[in-house]
């Protein structure tokens, strides 16, 4: 695969079966590298084929009508500034109507079960009144945190609400849940007197991770808690309106395996794997109920995400699985049938129809590119030391001939490569190098204790993760002999780039690295970052400012100074999650230890998310900038 080969796949995603259990719609996402923007269309399948019944670029989030005969989704016009809005499509013929016009745009939406209303969440600003000429002017005053996210911008200044929206257009959207707090994530209750809906609303929020799962009338009322403070998301009505969510009581117990819970009662599930991944987000997520109070669910395990059938009593049965990622599954209400999107190590993604335990392909989405681009097949491999096993894959290019290596290391950590498709691994195969990939210890897949290794010990010398990835490079030679260990790159990015840095600070084979949107200071990333006032507090366990000591001691940015390996620093301006000045400071201290190194800063548009979801030619560009960077000290 070559970089500019970005502008032939076609990913498809969040999947919504008719109500009649025939149909199916669904998302397919292009690049347009020409205008530098991301086409986003609804296709149907009618039961015999699969088209785009949508005209938009941005056309988002279907999800079917209680009768069937219309579409409701979220369009963003092309136009500057614009924000995702409510639209309805007639699935018989008709163009697409805009139905809100909500000055911050519309995030979700759920159909009424009565086909009445749809429930949305739309931001609003705290001051509305207010020009945007005098909004943009004045100095920001902030009381809480965060006061900007990663793919959001400032929020300091404006709240996500829970909406309610008349179809016909003939009221008014009426907000359900004003005031000073954040909604996400609703569901109606099967009668249609409730919406379900998680937030945060306690004193600390704003250094903690915490959630609650609340309930409001959908006529209008006020908000009840449903669960204390923890680690909630994804709430959810079976059948008989008993009112599920996935998480668990303790707002400090992550990272951890969530359970699915009836709340009320207790857990309903005790699997050591997550029905919600991490990253990245998957649609529809969490259990998707059936009439006899079973759920079919996605379930993340050792590098694939599977289908599972979780019955009422906790039991769980699998029924699709393979050796692939899928990332949306969405099934008649009889279970019978389903239809999901998934992916592989040799394509984007598809969609598949399930029916009585026969699976078959209904689009052919990615038939020229995979043609084109030659996508390999990895070589799967294990390290077996310090009484765990590590699992890993070998990207290979065709030929015989020995190939100088990068080691690849993921973000997270509570993430997993696996068996879906990765474009990163493919172009750098596509430019003649074999990539070696691993899920260390602290990656998720594996069940808590996996994820939880590195939970207080990366202030040790050579914590468990660092021992995983050393291990990597020579298990990999050991099976793949074309593997040149004289010439080793290694790079990841988020803890990928902590990672990276604290590798290179260890072992000095490695002659070429890229740190990438990484986290190198635990000093400044605790009041810096979206996510800081918590996320050191977990993987540390301590609390500041007692342990100063330990936080320096497990930031990457301490041992930097010990660095040889040139090292190409990259990072975006946008970036709320690991703040640019990460990279300031990283790079600084190469240039003073005498490395040599370039910093790569991309404009303030682009945030954490640039190698997946940012503007089309960065991504390009971020390629060919890595490429070449490797290529200096790797290729004779």
């Amino acid at each position: 695969m070559l970089p500019e080969q970005l502008d032939a796949m076609r990913v498809p995603s969040d999947p919504r079966i008719h109500p009649d259990g025939v149909r199916a719609a669904f998302v397919v996402t292009e690049i347009d590298l020409e205008r530098d923007r991301y086409v986003k269309r609804i296709w149907v399948w009618d039961g015999s084929t699969a088209r785009a019944v949508t005209a938009g670029s941005g056309d988002t989030s279907p999800r079917w009508s209680p009768d069937g005969t219309r579409i409701a989704f979220l369009r963003k016009q092309e136009s500057d500034g614009a924000k995702p809005q409510l639209a309805l499509l007639p699935i018989d013929g008709g163009e697409a109507s805009i139905a809100t016009d909500l000055p911050l745009g519309v995030s979700d939406l759920a159909w009424a079960p009565d086909g009445e209303r749809i429930a949305v969440v739309a931001g609003e600003w705290r001051q509305p009144d207010v020009p945007d000429e005098e909004r943009s002017r004045r100095p920001r005053r902030i009381t809480e945190l965060p006061a900007r996210f990663d793919g959001k911008g400032w929020v300091h200044d404006r709240r996500d609400h829970v909406w309610v929206v008349d179809p016909e257009g003939g009221v008014d959207p009426v907000c359900l849940t004003p005031g000073d707090f954040d909604e996400a994530s609703i569901a109606w209750s099967p009668d249609g007197s409730e919406i379900a809906f998680v937030s945060a609303r306690h004193p600390e929020r704003s250094l903690d991770p915490g959630r609650q799962v609340f309930t409001v009338p959908a006529g209008g009322g006020e908000a009840e808690p449903r669960t204390d403070v923890g680690l909630w998301s994804v709430p959810s009505y079976d059948a008989t309106g008993a009112l599920h969510a996935i998480g668990l009581d303790d707002r400090w117990a992550g990272p951890s395996v969530l359970q699915l819970e009836r709340l009320g009662e207790g857990p309903v599930t005790s699997i050591d794997r997550a029905l919600v991944p991490h990253s990245p987000a998957v649609a529809p997520a969490g259990p998707q109920w059936l009439d006899d109070g079973s759920a079919i669910s996605l379930l993340e395990d050792e590098g694939r995400m599977k289908v599972v059938r979780l019955e009422r009593d906790g039991t769980i049965a699998a029924l699709m699985a393979g050796d692939r990622v899928i990332t949306g599954v969405s099934p008649r209400p009889d279970g019978s049938a389903a239809v999901l999107t998934a992916t592989d190590p040799t394509s984007p993604g598809e969609v598949y129809w399930w029916e009585h335990g026969t699976e078959k392909q209904i689009t052919s989405l990615n038939e020229g590119f995979a043609a084109a681009a030659s996508p390999v097949v990895p070589r799967r491999f294990t390290i077996d030391h310090d009484g765990t096993t590590v699992e890993g894959w070998i990207y290979l290019p065709p030929g015989e001939g020995k190939i100088p290596v990068l080691l690849n290391i993921h973000g997270g950590p509570a993430t997993q490569y696996g068996y879906g498709y990765f474009d990163e691994f493919q172009v750098y195969v596509g430019a003649g190098y074999g990539v070696v990939a691993t899920n260390p210890r602290g990656s998720s897949g594996y069940g808590a204790e996996h994820l939880r290794a590195v939970v207080g010990r990366w202030d040790e010398d050579t914590p468990p993760d660092m021992v995983d990835l050393l291990a990597a490079v020579d298990a990999a030679a050991a099976l793949e002999p074309r593997l040149d260990l004289d010439r080793m790159g290694v790079m990841g990015g988020s803890y990928g780039g902590l990672a990276t840095v604290r590798i290179l600070a260890r072992d000095q084979r490695f002659r070429s690295a890229v740190a990438e949107r990484g986290l190198y200071s635990f000093m400044s990333f605790s009041g810096s970052s979206d996510i800081g006032p918590w996320f050191d507090r977990q993987y540390l366990l301590g609390e500041l400012p007692e342990d100063w000591d330990r936080w320096w001691k497990a930031s990457p940015l301490a041992e930097a100074h010990r660095i040889t390996t040139p090292t190409l620093v990259l990072h975006s301006d946008g970036d709320w999650r690991c703040p640019v000045e990460q990279a300031q400071q990283l790079f600084a201290m190469l240039l003073r230890s005498g490395v040599e190194a370039e910093l790569v800063r991309f404009p303030e548009e682009e945030g954490h998310e640039l190698s997946r979801s940012g503007k089309p030619r960065h991504r390009v560009e971020r390629f060919q900038i890595i490429l070449e960077w490797h290529d200096r000290f790797l290729k004779d």
